[in-house]
């Protein structure tokens, strides 16, 4: 057989035709390293995979991006196989990332869910230390739906629509599931995971600390109490799975589900500026923050709707203007200006407006010149004050930081996270990454009207996430109400123009890996054009068509 070149970070070698990327890193200084996949030509592949042609190689260990998703993917394989052995008469359906792990609702007898998290704990780190071997296949659709028609009916379903001939499958103690992705070569990369009760539910924790408790009892997190309203409006549309989105695709009745999503999100957004406007006698500000991509825009133009609805009148104050100037901008460890630092904004300056704001005073609010990088002078300012009927919104990445609202009374405002925090599953073993939503919405918005490739969205996304974990998300907790704004039917919509995008990456790029994924994650969808996206919907902020003005 022929020899193919190959490039490793340790230098080039050949191989024989057919070897596995497993064999290739083994024979490498890779002691004392837990390699789980490898990148082969910026495409993330299990160990096993097979090298044709000349290729690039790179490692993924346990530890990084790539290897953590390989890994998590490992232990819920696992953890399933695990609970069918224990518990074959319940039902466990994931959810989402949630106190370091991911939530599984739980239905069936159970009568204690501490002993049950214990003795799953206790199997499941025992088969994990075993290193049980994960296998893997491949076989046609029609034999596939036959395997899962009788025991999976929600993975026959997805099937029907699946794009291609043959069906890469995966298994582990005599549990099959459908290959999503890449997997460990066996069990052992997992053995430091647990499971823990969580209300109503179990969490397969990502580690062997405790996850981390929140304040008060499980049923008062402002996040776990989003997460169970959109299941509830996604169990109200009959769209849990993508396979139910589906059938709704091609039965002609998406035009309902989207109708009645759409309607939720106006229901609880009129509900919010309810709970403002029952305080208008103390409440003076509204604080809005999110990540990248959640909508955060939308929503607020949406609020200010039903805001005037009520009587009041929104007025906005934009942390942008706030700035400090470049030079006394604080630096990141690479060496680069950290602008999504809350230095970064003149904290002084805005907190004692904000408080003369809130006391019924006329200030001056200045005006920030982001080519310069500095403050413009003194006469570009403009004056405000903050009459009885209005209410002060502030929308940013550090709105829920208390740092910023120091200056004034706790009764005077009214703190709102944003997220799109999809409860869409593929089916009860696979889940939808949150973060994945937000980046084809990104991806999609950054094409279409800020100029920016798929590749150099997705090169920038990992710097973007490091930032929310830093200055967003310690802060939701923080919220006194929380906005859902991922749409059980978006992704469908989203497909007609993320596909294409994503097409364009070029060949040989580093966003190959993430592109390569989320274009396998859209293929099983059923696309929906946009044409009955109502123009207020979160959605228009990123395809197009919106009726507000986002200049």
């Amino acid at each position: 057989m022929a020899l193919i070149p190959v490039d490793l970070p340790w230098g080039r070698t050949e191989v024989v035709e057919g070897t596995t990327v497993g064999e290739v890193i083994q024979a490498g200084p890779v002691e004392g390293r837990d390699i789980v996949a490898a990148l082969v030509n910026h495409r993330l592949v299990g160990l096993d995979f097979v090298l044709e042609v000349p290729s690039r190689v790179d490692p993924a260990d346990a530890g990084s991006h790539e290897g953590e998703e390989v890994v998590r993917r490992t232990a819920q394989l696992l953890f399933h196989a695990v609970a069918r052995g224990l518990y074959p008469g319940v039902r466990l359906a994931v959810g989402q990332s949630l106190r370091g792990g991911y939530h599984y609702s739980v239905s069936g007898d159970v009568a204690d869910l501490g002993a049950m998290a214990a003795a799953l704990t206790e199997a499941f780190q025992r088969e994990a230390a075993a290193g049980r071997q994960v296998v893997r296949q491949e076989v046609s659709v029609d034999a596939a739906r036959v395997l899962f028609g009788g025991s999976e009916p929600v993975k026959e379903r997805l099937l029907r629509v699946w794009p291609h001939p043959r069906v890469p499958l995966v298994s582990c103690l005599g549990f099959t599931d459908i290959r999503h992705g890449p997997y460990a070569l066996s069990t052992r990369c997992a053995r430091r995971f647990h499971v823990e009760p969580y209300a109503s539910g179990l969490i397969l924790v990502f580690g062997e600390k405790p996850a981390d408790r929140p304040n008060g009892t499980p049923s008062g997190s402002v996040l776990f109490r989003a997460y169970s309203e959109t299941r509830r409006w996604n169990e109200l549309i009959g769209v849990s799975t993508v396979a139910d989105l589906n059938e709704h695709c091609l039965g002609d009745e998406i035009k309902r589900v989207l109708q009645i999503a759409e309607g939720q999100h106006e229901k609880k957004i009129a509900e919010i500026a309810d709970r403002i406007s029952e305080r208008r006698d103390q409440l003076r500000v509204v604080c809005v923050a999110g990540p990248s991509a959640s909508g955060k825009t939308t929503f607020v133009k949406r609020l200010s709707v039903q805001l005037q609805v009520n009587g009041l009148v929104p007025k906005t104050l934009s942390l942008d203007d706030y700035y400090v100037d470049r030079e006394q901008t604080p630096m990141g460890p690479d060496g680069d200006y950290d602008f999504e630092a809350v230095e970064a904004i003149d904290l002084r300056l805005f907190g004692e407006q904000l408080g003369r704001l809130v006391a019924g005073e006329e200030v001056l609010t200045p005006a920030y010149d982001f080519k310069a990088g500095r403050r413009r002078p003194p006469a570009d300012w403009r004056s405000r004050k903050l009459e009885p009927n209005e209410v002060l919104l502030i929308e940013g990445i550090h709105a829920l930081n208390p740092r910023l609202t120091a200056s004034i009374p706790d009764a005077s405002r009214f703190r709102i996270f944003v997220s799109a925090l999809t409860q869409l599953c593929i089916d009860d073993h696979n889940r939808i990454r949150t973060s994945d939503t937000r980046l084809l919405r990104r991806i999609v918005r950054d094409r279409r009207y800020r100029g920016h490739s798929a590749a150099a969205t997705i090169l920038r996304w990992p710097s973007v996430r490091a930032g929310e974990e830093k200055h967003i998300f310690p802060f939701q907790e923080n919220a006194d109400a929380m906005f859902n704004s991922a749409l059980a039917y978006e992704t469908s919509v989203l497909r007609n123009f993320a596909q294409r995008f994503l097409l364009e990456i070029p060949p040989g790029s580093p966003a190959q890996a993430k592109g390569y994924q989320l274009l396998r994650f859209l293929d099983l969808f059923v696309p929906v054009w946009p044409d009955h996206v109502p123009g207020t919907s979160i959605v228009r902020e990123f395809i197009g068509g919106s009726e507000f003005s986002y200049k």
